[in-house]
């Protein structure tokens, strides 16, 4: 089941709002909870095509806005997930009368792009100094669902 939408990354025209989010996601944060809507009973789903959204829950984030770089630490989690650093290029995108988004595509050690070049799309739904909130859409049993990501900034 794919958790997230995976699309080819486009480049984001310079949007004011889009360059307000881009200042406020800007440094190192926690992904708090992971939460799902239109999912029931037990479910185990890959995201970010690395490891089930359980593992990403505590996981450190860290967004560069100078230069769109950033990383994602995974722990080993008392041995159930596997330990991961990855990096990633992300920006954000603005327009008039669309919900504004987030966007990230995973990089390689040596920050050549990975999963052929597409990426991962999420609506911005909360964008603060201090709490950031994403969504993602998928089907779910031919049903709509997401997940919904909630960060907290830890520096």
């Amino acid at each position: 089941m794919a958790a997230a939408l995976v699309i080819t990354l486009a480049s984001c025209g310079g949007s004011k709002m889009a360059q307000k989010y881009e200042q406020n996601i800007n440094g190192t944060w926690q992904l708090e909870t992971v939460v799902s809507e239109g999912i029931s009973g037990n479910y185990k789903a890959n995201i970010f095509n690395e490891e089930d959204f359980n593992c990403f829950v505590g996981s450190t984030w860290q967004f560069k806005k100078a230069n769109n770089l950033g990383s994602y630490s995974i722990s080993k989690n008392a041995g159930n997930c596997v330990a991961v650093q990855r990096n990633f290029r992300w920006s954000t995108s603005s327009q008039d009368g669309a919900a504004d988004h987030f966007q990230f595509k995973r990089l390689t050690d040596n920050l050549k792009p990975m999963d052929d070049g597409a990426g991962f799309v999420f609506k911005i739904l909360q964008s603060t100094s201090t709490v950031l909130q994403l969504k993602s859409e998928f089907s779910y049993e031919g049903k709509p669902a997401a997940f919904m990501y909630n960060f907290v900034r830890i520096k």
